[in-house]
């Protein structure tokens, strides 16, 4: 099985991309990459996921948008529960620019057989997509008081930011509950991939590693939701209005 995580460019950004794979008991990270268009992008996806092969791709952009105006129901609930952390979503609606990029995006994964996934069997082979966002993800993965702010701010303070999630990403992920949990070596994983990454300190190529980054984090919650389900995990929203996956915090289950 599987994991394809994309950190979707919400208009004409470059999008994040990883790919990993459950081999052997454990999550390898086969892929780490980075394209412009939205052709390159699935391409990268054909490329990685041969047809009919199972997988599920967790991606970081709104691809249901039933709603005219105003905000989806799931992105009011992130800001009701994840609002104290400073991880509540940007609304999404039919009238804003990016929405048709975003919602044409899951209806190509639709077409090569990737089926929302809002509600799920654990551990069943099949080609799913779900919705999913990063910053809760993080803060409930890594049990943080708030979000890691990359995103936004000084260059030097986004990049101190970002040191601290590739440091969370190889430090704790390898050693999650067990079995869901990403191979040991990967402080000293060394392929295409390129990872760990250097943090650069100017601000395209931060952009650039913030991507990568993003993009890992959506794969893992895409392998987290396949493993444990709602056991695990919530769910914002439903099928109908548009969804996003969130891992619960980190030792916690239902």
């Amino acid at each position: 099985m599987k994991f394809i995580g994309i950190d979707l460019g919400w208009r004409s950004q470059a999008s994040g991309l990883c790919c990993l794979e459950w081999i052997d008991g454990q999550l390898q990270l086969l892929d780490l990459d980075r394209k412009e268009a939205i052709a390159d992008i699935i391409t990268w996806i054909d490329q990685s996921v041969k047809p009919d092969e199972p997988a599920i791709i967790a991606v970081d952009a709104p691809t249901l948008i039933p709603n005219a105006s105003g905000s989806r129901l799931a992105d009011k609930l992130s800001h009701k529960y994840f609002g104290k952390y400073h991880a509540g979503c940007y609304p999404a609606n039919k009238n804003l620019p990016f929405s048709d990029r975003t919602v044409n995006f899951g209806l190509e994964l639709e077409s090569r057989g990737f089926a929302h996934a809002p509600t799920i069997e654990p551990q069943k082979l099949g080609r799913y997509q779900i919705e999913v966002f990063p910053h809760p993800a993080i803060v409930n993965l890594f049990n943080l008081e708030r979000i890691l702010k990359y995103k936004k701010g000084r260059i030097n303070e986004r990049r101190l930011e970002l040191i601290k999630l590739q440091n969370y990403i190889i430090d704790i992920l390898p050693i999650c509950e067990l079995p869901l949990r990403l191979c040991g070596s990967l402080r000293q994983a060394a392929s295409a991939s390129t990872f760990p990454l250097e943090i650069p300190t100017t601000g395209a190529a931060l952009k650039a590693a913030e991507d990568k980054l993003d993009s890992l984090i959506c794969a893992y919650v895409a392998a987290h939701w396949w493993y444990w389900g709602e056991k695990r995990n919530l769910v914002l929203g439903d099928r109908t209005t548009g969804y996003i996956v969130i891992p619960e915090k980190r030792g916690a289950s239902k």
